[in-house]
């Protein structure tokens, strides 16, 4: 095997050493002269060896000529074809490998970016009795019936890979990755008229539903769900234009449980409803079917972007309504100017008006241009991750199931919040009026109630989590601002920049944050000496009986007050975190801690096991008293758990005061 940047071959044996090995079936096939096996999906990953004849073998796109002794390998959700040009004969080998929990980071991490059992290869083995002899032996013991005959099979199956692994590095085969977004494109276009969800393609395909999320963003410009819908939409078009099938019988066809859902989601994508796209294409059905796409076509009827799932709208009107409003408007006012031409003496000129003050010579023209410069723009556009979304450019009814201490900073009181919102901990320590907190429905977890959402009639929404901005989106104008991206957060800085954007506040934003960024210069000058220079500090957060050690850039629970703001030095394994932090074992945890050691949620449940133990207590800095505790998982009131203005100027007080 070449051993490049895709896929080294110690790589590659690591993880078959770390995994648990699952042998699914072992199949013994002869397949006659012509006969041929088409799209067969591979359930799992596999293997397989021909031993005699010989066959065009199509793993996807690839296809390999195998005469006599040839091997394939192929990962879960691959299409296998085979075309036996004389009779063919071989072996294939289903196996599942599980990592097993708990497991090294390092080894998880590996097996996401390059998982080698999802690697395609193919190639002729120098020398193929031996394996020969191992698949000879496996197909015999996988079918004896006693318990010893499947628990030698594992045993054979190593020796089977062992060999394997060996010839593919001697001939220096170079496997192919395999294209998920590829894979993902055809399962959702075999697959449409199941109910699919972003997990269950993720999971066919044997990969993360994040990673298969990002690659297909990165590829398609669109996302997994999105795309699905636009696939479903399409066929609903075919099938209202070329049958009479009831909008029951066409939602059950492409994967919807009724026909509400399915008109729900075309209106979406088309923007009109099934009933009503057929009404407009009746007269084009009498067309031949090869022509009748022309028609649909003519219409442009999606309001849908490519960047997912967002209504072309200003506030809650379709782009049909606003068409016809507009025109009535325009009507209105010619109507109006014709009267007032009517009306006013022909010679008139401006200065003679007596309601206008031309004192300072101000002429017709310049006065038009002044009256429409102090019309105030009723939209604006704003950037997000899911493109550009028109808005109102001064939103009075804003809901959002996060960052109601950003908007409160920024003097925007919210219609609506989620639950959690309204328990936070600064809102009793910064006076926040009772009234205008009794103000601010309570719209539940996430995703926020939709009935009391769509009852607040909100001209814009605020969505954190991006699963739920399409239900959002059905109520009103919807914006998506993740507080979470992976598994790291963005500096809470650049949250408030964020927000302050979308309201056209910058500059109320910036002057908070130059008062903050002054305030933790202060407190840096009161800690100044404490922590003595070459020593670090480590931030351990104890959850649910789980341990975590948060990273220097992306964490939480006021990592980023302790790390950005007070500038105090993390250690070398925190300043390395990929993400916002990691969830290790108590047997190294004195791997990752510094001289000094912030822990959070050391008086929430199981938080005792850690802090009782041996291990724990032979830690030097626990040793030396260096050891500070804060905050509290289990509190909801917790002004450590967000990163709003308020919250960041509490925590800035509370760890100086640990000092």
């Amino acid at each position: 095997m070449k051993l490049n940047d895709e896929m080294k071959l110690n790589d590659h044996i690591l993880l078959w050493n770390h995994v648990f090995i699952k042998v699914i079936d072992i199949r013994h096939t002869v397949m006659e002269q012509g006969e041929e096996l088409r799209s067969y999906r591979l359930p799992v990953s596999a293997f397989l060896y021909t031993v005699r004849g010989s066959a065009p073998i199509g793993l996807d796109r690839n296809v390999h000529m195998a005469k006599r002794f040839h091997i394939f390998h192929g990962g879960k959700g691959m299409n296998l074809n085979i075309l036996a040009e004389d009779e063919l004969e071989y072996y294939m080998i289903l196996y599942k490998p599980t990592l097993p929990l708990p497991c090294r980071q390092e080894i998880v991490q590996r097996m996401k970016e390059d998982n080698p059992f999802q690697y395609q290869y193919a190639f002729a083995p120098s020398y193929p009795l031996s394996l020969f002899d191992n698949i000879e032996r496996l197909d015999k013991e996988w079918h004896q019936s006693t318990v010893l005959g499947k628990l030698q099979v594992k045993a054979t199956f190593y020796q089977f890979v062992y060999e394997l692994l060996w010839q593919l590095h001697q001939q220096k085969i170079e496997p192919i990755r395999p294209d998920l977004v590829t894979l993902a494109v055809r399962y959702i276009h075999e697959h449409f008229n199941k109910p699919l969800t972003l997990d269950s393609i993720a999971e066919a395909l044997d990969c993360s539903a994040g990673h298969l999320s990002r690659l297909f963003k990165r590829k398609m410009q669109n996302s997994p769900i999105h795309y699905l819908g636009q696939v479903r939409s399409d066929r609903t078009t075919q099938l209202l234009m070329r049958t009479d099938a009831t909008l029951q019988e066409i939602a059950e066809r492409v994967g919807f449980p009724d026909a509400h859902s399915l008109s729900r989601s075309f209106k979406k994508y088309k923007g009109l409803s099934p009933a009503h796209f057929r009404e407009k294409q009746s007269p084009d059905r009498e067309l031949p079917i090869s022509m009748q796409g022309f028609a649909v076509l003519h219409n442009n009827l999606c309001l849908y972007t490519d960047n997912e799932n967002h209504f072309q709208q200003t506030g809650r009107e379709l782009l049909m309504q606003r068409r016809t409003k507009i025109a009535v408007m325009t009507l209105v006012m010619c109507l109006s100017l014709l009267v007032g031409a009517c009306s006013s003496p022909a010679n008139t000129n401006v200065g003679s008006q007596a309601p206008i003050n031309n004192s300072a010579g101000t002429n017709s023209e310049q006065l038009k241009e002044g009256q429409q410069a102090e019309v105030p723009a009723k939209t604006r556009i704003v950037s997000t991750l899911k493109g550009d979304v028109e808005i109102p450019a001064d939103p009075k009814r804003v809901a959002s199931d996060q960052y109601m201490g950003h908007l409160l900073k920024l003097g925007i009181i919210p219609v609506g919040v989620r639950s959690f919102m309204l328990g936070e901990a600064w809102i009793n320590q910064v006076g926040i009026s009772k009234d205008i907190l009794a103000g601010i429905e309570d719209l539940g977890a996430f995703p926020m109630n939709l009935e009391k959402l769509t009852y607040l009639e909100p001209d814009l929404i605020i969505g954190s989590i991006e699963e739920n901005i399409e239900s959002y989106q059905k109520i009103g104008t919807t914006v998506f601002l993740p507080y979470w991206e992976g598994l790291s957060t963005a500096g809470p800085l650049e949250k408030f920049r964020r927000i302050s954007e979308i309201f056209g506040k910058q500059q109320e934003a910036e002057q908070w944050i130059t008062e903050y960024e002054e305030k933790a210069a202060e407190a840096r000058k009161k800690i100044a000496g404490i922590v003595k220079e070459g020593e670090t500090v480590s931030i351990v957060q104890v959850a649910n009986k789980s341990l975590y050690v948060l990273a220097a850039e992306g964490g939480n629970y006021g990592s980023s007050t302790i790390y950005q703001m007070l500038q105090l030095p993390p250690t070398e394994k925190a300043l390395n975190m990929k993400e916002g932090f990691e969830n290790i074992t108590l047997e190294v945890l004195p791997e990752y801690m510094g001289d000094h050691i912030f822990v959070y949620g050391a008086r929430d449940e199981g938080a005792n096991q850690v802090i009782d133990s041996d291990l724990w207590k032979k830690i030097p800095a626990v040793q030396k008293g260096q050891v500070y505790m804060y905050g509290s998982f289990d509190d909801k009131g917790d002004e450590f758990v967000m990163e709003d203005p308020y919250s960041l100027e509490l925590q800035l007080d509370a760890i100086v005061m640990f000092y």
